[in-house]
């Protein structure tokens, strides 16, 4: 991992992966209902087929040192990524801003969609798998997810970078 000091100028220390992670490690709660601060919403930038952005809130889980997230395949996300899987997730806690470049993989793996889907349903979300084993069902989800079923991606990071929130501040850059 190469760390690059974004706010040197100002005499602010690097930011500390190990920080990040573990803030993220804590939870982003996106339930109805918990509004302001104690409210995180997940930020998806994917491709178009013409090269411009495509931006939409999702849900996503931060677990085993990576995003993860759903989404049906017909819904704009879903297709663009299929088409190119370079994506950013960008999220804002009380400590810190956070930006991750890298590429989505969808998720083929029973286990570890059961794994998520097990994940996402303690926090809040009644996800199951469905009859399929690689893709996930439930009585509701984000407008924007399509209808079931829904599958999962992993966004391997590839950069990041935070912008503390609180003193000490600082602004670092990752590359992985």
């Amino acid at each position: 991992m190469d760390a690059t000091n974004l706010a040197e100028l100002y005499g602010s220390p690097l930011v500390d992966w190990a920080q990040v992670e573990g803030r993220l490690a804590r939870g982003l709660p996106q339930a109805p209902g918990a509004g302001g601060p104690g409210r995180h919403t997940c930020w998806l930038a994917t491709v178009n087929a013409d090269g411009s952005p495509h931006v939409t809130g999702i849900g996503a889980l931060w677990h085993a040192g990576a995003f993860w997230f759903e989404t049906g395949t017909t819904t704009r996300k879903g297709r663009n990524l299929a088409r190119d899987p370079r994506c950013s997730l960008s999220v804002a806690t009380d400590e810190f801003d956070l930006v991750v470049d890298g590429a989505a993989t969808l998720v083929e793996d029973p286990t570890l969609v059961a794994e998520l889907a097990a994940l996402w349903a303690a926090d809040g979300w009644p996800a199951r798998v469905d009859a399929t084993g690689t893709a996930l069902t439930a009585e509701f989800s984000a407008p924007s997810a399509g209808p079931p079923p829904w599958h999962v991606y992993r966004i391997e990071a590839r950069a990041a970078t935070a912008l503390l929130t609180v003193d000490p501040g600082g602004a670092t850059r990752w590359r992985f």
